[in-house]
């Protein structure tokens, strides 16, 4: 059995990028940790909070509810604000992750390993797979925790694949429909995802796209979720069905297959 900590920037993040996956490894019988950078404190309010409710307080349940579906053991928090999207005020507040000292964020990662004894750590790719703030500090400060952890877990980076969501977006408009179009610039001015030859991981989770989706309902408060939930049934699997992974130092190819 292996331990398998992913690290997320926000609430529900895992659900379009890796959820999937950690149901599958939670069916073949290993543990998976989840652990996010911030409180999402500055995704959308929801009409419906209760009285007393804050949007911390709603998004941290919507990811309890979101690991009962995966089964993911475990759910830690850094506890750093939400730093919004680049030129937001919000990047210089006081808790931002984006602003973060590397070193004390990196260290509390690196603890959570140690703890975990854990053998994967998933983390986001260079420029944090379209550039937000806290996708690219999540990728510094796990680089950065693998080298002060005691046992250097693997090390495995959740991206998207620019020549596949390209394709999609083409199929999208030949049937009339808006689609995503993977080659508008990231919320850092770079391209979205990474091309196809960088990639390493092709995994297939159509198995699971029932439990993936299910997950990503939990955050339902989001109106970007909303969004995605409410594109046809059918399509749901073609957008979200296959989960793509770097995985730095390994031989240049993408194998369509499982990781572990």
């Amino acid at each position: 059995m292996s331990t398998v900590v992913f690290v997320h920037a926000h609430p529900d993040d895992e659900g379009t990028s890796t959820a999937g996956s950690m149901v599958r490894l939670v069916r073949e019988g290993h543990r998976v940790v989840v652990l996010y950078a911030t409180n999402g404190d500055f995704g959308a309010a929801p009409d419906d909070l209760a009285p007393g409710e804050t949007l911390v307080d709603r998004r941290r349940g919507e990811a309890e509810a979101s690991a009962e579906i995966t089964g993911t053991q475990r759910v830690a928090w850094l506890g750093y604000a939400d730093s919004g999207m680049t030129g937001w005020e919000q990047n210089a507040g006081e808790r931002a992750f984006h602003g973060a000292d590397v070193e004390v964020a990196a260290r509390a990662v690196a603890d959570l390993l140690d703890e975990e004894d854990a053998d994967v750590v998933v983390g986001y790719d260079w420029h944090g797979g379209y550039g937000h703030p806290d996708h690219v500090m999540v990728h510094r400060v796990t680089r950065r925790a693998l080298e002060l952890a005691a046992r250097r877990p693997r090390y495995l980076e959740t991206t998207m694949n620019r020549d596949l969501m390209r394709e999609l977006f083409k199929a999208a408009q030949e049937m009339g429909m808006e689609g995503f179009d993977p080659d508008a610039l990231g919320d850092d001015g770079l391209p979205i995802g990474m091309a196809e030859a960088e990639l390493h991981w092709a995994v297939d989770v159509t198995p699971d796209i029932a439990a993936k989706r299910a997950a990503l309902a939990c955050h339902a408060s989001q109106s970007d979720v909303q969004q995605i939930l409410s594109m046809p049934e059918e399509v749901f699997p073609v957008a979200f069905g296959t989960e793509h992974y770097v995985e730095p130092g390994r031989p240049d190819g993408m194998v369509r297959g499982w990781w572990l």
